[in-house]
């Protein structure tokens, strides 16, 4: 058995005490930011800009998880109203949450095409993706079902069932 001994004087061991501490917390804060630059990468939502062609419209929800079938189920031109009233609060919540603002699109037309969604996490049909189009950028969207007990939600997967 080997006994080793030093001797270290105080100043020197507050050194490097205060040299882990300094290394443990860059650590920390290293991890955090790569913990959250991932994050950001797995909520990475396509770019809603240049959606000119049908192409371009179903690759957005593609960039989303969602397949559909190319054909539109429905275009339709919308005038975004140029005053909200209390019935938009819930499509204006919703549009937010996404990062959409459609306040800035008051008074002006746009269009909404509408595809049926093939790999509806739960299995269901019928379920459709909604987006909203202003001069080749998409403004606005929403997923939703339109049976009896239907549901209307982002245009992002439900992350429970992803």
């Amino acid at each position: 058995m080997f006994i080793v001994t030093a001797k270290i004087r105080r100043g020197r061991l507050a050194l490097g005490a205060l040299g882990v501490a300094v290394a443990c917390a860059a650590a920390v804060v290293l991890a955090g930011l790569l913990g959250s630059s991932t994050a950001a990468a797995s909520t990475n939502r396509p770019s809603p800009k240049g959606v000119k062609t049908a192409e371009d419209r179903v690759a957005y929800l593609e960039g989303y998880g969602w397949l559909v079938n190319p054909e539109p189920i429905a275009v339709e031109e919308l005038l975004i109203p140029k005053e909200f009233d209390e019935t938009y609060n819930e499509y204006l919540e919703l549009q937010t949450s996404q990062g959409f603002d459609l306040t800035k699109y008051q008074g002006k037309r746009v269009k909404r095409y509408a595809f049926e969604i093939l790999n509806y996490p739960t299995g269901e049909t019928g379920v459709q993706a909604g987006i909203l189009v202003y001069k080749n950028t998409v403004i606005g969207g929403e997923v939703l079902s339109a049976q009896l007990n239907g549901f209307l939600h982002g245009l992002a997967m439900p992350e429970a069932d992803q």
